[in-house]
């Protein structure tokens, strides 16, 4: 039993250690951390110069950065409105249904990019589904599969 105790109190002495470590790490981080020093309308601005990938990119950097990034429809709205140019009824019945502007780009962005493809008869001259590329395949509703068949009949 004195073996147990021994170990116990060991392990809470490395426990406060790990904290005292993990709260110095936690102070340097946000000492060096421009969002959480800057003026929010200077991190928005600055945010905002940065496209899609770049956008989610920073949003992994930390949670404070994660946080401001992932709260802040006025980020995600332009880019959204680029995605809107292919996907405007997607894009409009999300609206009606009150999703974020974040989360309308996460459900529609990779659908524009294939919608496109069809769109600007990428695969006009597709002659069986083995020549599809199967990376580049989305789930697509009905509605936007007539939309692509009307642009092949035009074509």
């Amino acid at each position: 039993m004195h073996k147990n105790s021994k170990r116990n109190s060991s392990s809470r002495v490395s426990h406060t250690e790990v904290n005292s470590v993990d709260a110095e790490k936690e102070k340097n981080e946000s000492e060096n951390n421009f969002v959480e020093l800057l003026p929010q309308e200077l991190t928005f601005k600055i945010f905002s110069q940065l496209d899609i990938r770049s956008l989610c990119r920073a949003s992994l950097t930390c949670r404070s950065w994660n946080y401001t990034i992932r709260n802040s429809d006025s980020l995600w709205k332009p880019h959204c409105m680029t995605v809107r140019a292919v996907c405007r009824r997607e894009i409009d019945d999300d609206l009606e249904s009150g999703y974020s502007w974040r989360v309308i780009l996460l459900r529609n962005y990779q659908k524009s990019k294939v919608k496109h493809e069809w769109l600007s008869g990428r695969y006009s001259n597709i002659c069986s589904p083995i020549s599809l590329p199967e990376k580049t395949m989305y789930p697509m509703d009905a509605d936007t599969w007539g939309e692509i068949l009307e642009a092949e009949l035009e074509r």
